[in-house]
């Protein structure tokens, strides 16, 4: 099926012109620098964030195991946001310098990258020097209004795909409208060329040598597949190389817990963005490794067999974003130790509850803590190591499991940062109990659901 497009008009800052778009042929030429690569993330990807920059070497090795035991290589990617790098004291350098040590640490020489995590214009300057993949968030550029010249020109662009667009293993055709277009400019349109500002930005100073992706997962509702098709159809507009998207999923995905939705329509929505993510990729001639990018990816563990059937059996690529539970996983170790670990673990929820409010509010659509369900700070400091565990430890066969607190302590790391020497110390005395946990945890519940296919 062969539809025929008008002519993409194109702006003079390198956007690309479209004269049709087939279902099996792309359509969509954007120039590339001449000479130069780019930068190419690898099928399978796993962002393992690390708060205080202890466990790169750790969880480096939970891929080695794929590799060494299964034959699957996951390139690492470590993902650090503005947010987190002010809330624990860091700079970007410092993820970059604890990347390359855990690489020389374990003698890794497959490609590895360092993702500046939700960066925009106002934050990316500082992350040029020493990161090469940038995760673009336009969240707050969502829903504003475009102007009218802006919005005439997209549809005009746009205007040859009205109609009803049959793509490959979507369960129903695409309907597009003048009004579908319309809606569309009017809630996406800003944040899609806020992302070619940034891109563009980031561009001029680095070349090609990086990663894109862009996140849209914060939006207020779920993308429809028609508005991601769409999405991606922009972004090529853009002339933006994306390689990873981040789209907005039904049911709710917290800090450190399994997702909480509807399993059946989770699967049903996925298999569609993939479906939409091809037919991008043929018809717009976006990167031919564009895939998807799971944000709080971390313990969706009704999630992975799901996830990891529609990726084997579509043949397609998937990012999934961990970082957050890396410090819990720490923590775990410390607590475990007993004595004075134990009584800093404590330490920590003490004061984490204390001050749930002011530590919860940068995370509020993340997390879903009931306080009333929340062991007191008295409760909590009756506990033995091995009941402080089981109260942390994501085991929803365990009674004792508490998806409250371990949210609450999952943003708790603030505290942590506060007690800066302490905790170090800590991290040093407990270091193979920790690395132990960190390693397990990446490897046997996360990476072997989803990447290998095994419980």
């Amino acid at each position: 099926m062969l539809i025929y497009m008008r002519e993409w008009l194109s702006r003079a800052d390198r956007r690309p012109s479209l004269v049709y778009v087939s279902s099996a042929v792309a359509g969509l030429e954007r120039p590339a620098k001449e000479g130069l690569k780019r930068m190419e993330l690898e099928k399978y990807s796993l962002g393992i964030g690390d708060r205080f920059g202890f466990e790169c070497a750790a969880q480096l090795r939970a891929l080695q195991l794929a590799a060494s035991t299964e034959g699957i290589r996951i390139a690492p990617v470590w993902n650090k946001s503005n947010r987190e790098h002010n809330i624990a004291g860091t700079v970007p350098e410092a993820a970059r310098r604890a990347a390359d040590e855990g690489v020389r640490a374990c003698r890794w020489t497959d490609p590895y990258y360092v993702d500046a995590d939700h960066i925009g214009l106002v934050t990316v300057d500082a992350f040029l020097p020493t990161h090469d993949y940038f995760t673009i968030d336009v969240a707050d550029y969502i829903g504003k209004p475009p102007g009218e010249e802006p919005t005439a020109t997209f549809l005009a662009a746009m205007a040859g795909l009205e109609g009803s667009l049959e793509i490959p293993d979507l369960q129903a055709p695409v309907q597009i409208t003048d009004l579908t277009l319309t809606d569309f400019a009017r809630k996406y349109l800003c944040a899609i060329a806020e992302a070619g500002n940034i891109y563009r930005h980031i561009e001029e100073r680095k070349g090609t040598q990086f990663v894109t992706e862009v996140s849209v997962d914060e939006a207020q509702n779920p993308q429809m597949p028609v508005e991601l098709l769409l999405i991606l159809a922009s972004l090529a507009r853009e002339g933006i190389p994306v390689q990873a998207v981040a789209p907005k999923f039904a049911g709710a995905f917290l800090k450190g817990c399994d997702y909480v939705g509807d399993r059946q329509q989770f699967a049903h929505d996925f298999r569609d963005y993939l479906a939409v993510i091809r037919f991008a990729v043929h018809n717009f001639n976006l990167p031919r490794n564009l895939k998807l990018s799971i944000h709080t990816g971390s313990d969706k563990f009704s999630l992975y067999p799901i996830m990891h059937r529609a990726i084997k059996s579509m043949d397609s690529g998937i990012h999934l974003k961990t970082a957050g539970t890396t410090w819990l996983e720490e923590l775990a170790g410390i607590a475990a130790s007993g004595g004075a670990g134990l009584a800093f673990a404590r330490e920590i929820y003490r004061e984490s509850y204390r001050r749930c409010e002011e530590l919860c509010k940068p995370y509020l659509a993340v997390i879903s803590i009931d306080r009333q369900r929340l062991p007191s700070s008295a409760e909590a400091a009756s506990w033995s190591s091995e009941e402080f565990v089981r109260a942390l430890r994501h085991d929803e066969s365990c009674r004792s499991y508490n998806p409250h607190l371990r949210q609450l302590l999952h943003v708790g790391f603030t505290v942590a940062a506060e007690m800066r020497t302490r905790f170090t110390e800590m991290l040093l005395e407990y270091r193979d109990a920790i690395e132990e946990n960190v390693t397990q945890n990446l490897y046997e519940r996360h990476i072997r659901p989803l990447f290998l296919g095994s419980d």
